[in-house]
């Protein structure tokens, strides 16, 4: 039989009985457009983490506080709970290491914002003027906190853009006004370009003030919540975290690593272990849509032995007139893959809508992957070679004169 001889005989087996063949690559269809979802929505959701995380800023080191472990069965305390890093810190820092490009501390803390009937509870940070440097920060309208306004100990501000929402209201400038944080009074010098994203405290719906201002009006003395550190350079960052690691514990009189009162984390190593959870996370969802495939790939077997049973004296007439074992064979696996293949092409049309779908809601964003569709194609064509190898090999096997005389 030619190629074209068999496609023929595939298509009509295949439209003979319509209803039988849609409920079998129904299967098929459900399990690779489940794949192409979940695959898409893990994917998305690393990029979305991934791009939160790098928003934070380049090449970026950070110092927080943590309860010094005592010695025997203690526990160390929450990250950034403790009060044990300080202003003097982050200028030893600065001025101590070579790999170390900018420094920006910042005491950090919630309150409650008022202004003319409006309010919002919002993240407050007191910063430094190399701030913005350091954590990919930019202003829109206005300027930042400068120097001098440290120096002065000055109640300035500059907010997010979701802030100015909540307090003045959509398409109204809150430049040059005047905002309440903890019933002290701030005027307003600078507001801050859209970033996007969420989670991971977005600069959006955060105000900055003077590091010396949040010091003497909010936590009361010179300790800092945070020490942002901008490496020189990608490469630099792991020894440049070591240097810091170093710094600071003899700063701080610690000869034990285990008894540090600190903690150290690079974005970097932050990144890939998200990116190594987010995968494995991925994998999963894949691995449990894919069950639907095997469930498919069953029915079409099912459906496949059953043809072979009803088509037993066709088989039979067939050999008769000398179709060999391979064309018999041939036949009934084109059919399969045929099913698997069609199934496959619906199944990729619809995974997509739905990721599609899920992006336009709102909900999260996906992507879809070349990989993931190539991979689709690949394992329903599988599927139609697995499951159907059997019902081909059973069908070419049968003796034509038992086939003929079957009833």
């Amino acid at each position: 039989m030619t190629t074209i001889d068999i496609l023929e005989e595939t298509y009509a087996s295949l439209t003979a009985n319509k209803v039988r063949t849609g409920l079998t690559m129904l299967g098929i269809i459900i399990g690779i457009s489940s794949v192409i979802a979940m695959v898409s929505i893990g994917q998305g959701a690393q990029a979305s983490i991934e791009s939160n995380i790098s928003s934070m800023g380049s090449d970026l080191i950070i110092v927080q506080p943590g309860a010094p472990r005592t010695q025997g069965a203690g526990v160390q305390g929450a990250r950034g709970n403790a009060k044990t890093l300080t202003q003097d810190d982050a200028t030893a820092i600065a001025k101590n290491l070579t790999l170390v490009k900018a420094v920006a501390p910042e005491i950090s803390t919630r309150a409650q914002v008022t202004t003319r009937g409006m309010n919002t509870n919002t993240t407050v940070d007191g910063v430094t003027s190399s701030y913005p440097a350091v954590k990919n920060l930019q202003v829109d309208q206005g300027s930042f906190i400068t120097d001098q306004n440290t120096k002065s100990f000055s109640k300035v501000a500059v907010i997010g853009p979701t802030v100015q929402t909540d307090l003045f209201g959509e398409g109204v400038s809150a430049l040059g006004k005047t905002i309440r944080i903890k019933s002290i009074e701030f005027k307003v010098i600078g507001i801050t370009k859209l970033k996007g994203g969420s989670g991971f405290g977005s600069t959006d719906e955060m105000i900055f003030i003077p590091l010396t201002t949040a010091g003497r009006y909010f936590s009361g003395d010179q300790y800092v919540t945070t020490i942002n550190v901008q490496a020189i350079d990608t490469a630099s960052m792991k020894e440049a975290q070591q240097q810091v690691t170093d710094l600071l514990m003899t700063r701080h009189h610690i000869t034990d690593s285990t008894l540090a009162d600190f903690n150290t984390m690079n974005l970097a190593d932050l990144v890939s272990t998200v990116s190594s959870v987010t995968g494995t996370f991925t994998l999963l969802l894949a691995a449990i849509a894919g069950i639907s495939l095997v469930v498919g790939g069953i029915g079409i077997m099912n459906m496949m032995l059953t043809t072979v049973t009803e088509r037993t004296k066709e088989i039979g007439l067939r050999k008769s007139v000398g179709a060999k074992k391979k064309d018999i064979s041939l036949q009934f696996l084109a059919e399969a893959v045929m099913l698997t293949f069609s199934g496959g092409v619906i199944g990729v049309a619809l995974g997509w809508l739905i990721a599609y779908g899920i992006s336009a809601t709102g909900i999260l964003q996906t992507s879809i992957s070349l990989s993931s569709v190539l991979l689709a194609f690949g394992v329903s064509a599988g599927i139609g070679i697995l499951f159907g190898y059997y019902p081909a090999t059973r069908a070419a096997a049968l003796n034509p004169i038992d086939a003929l005389r079957y009833e």
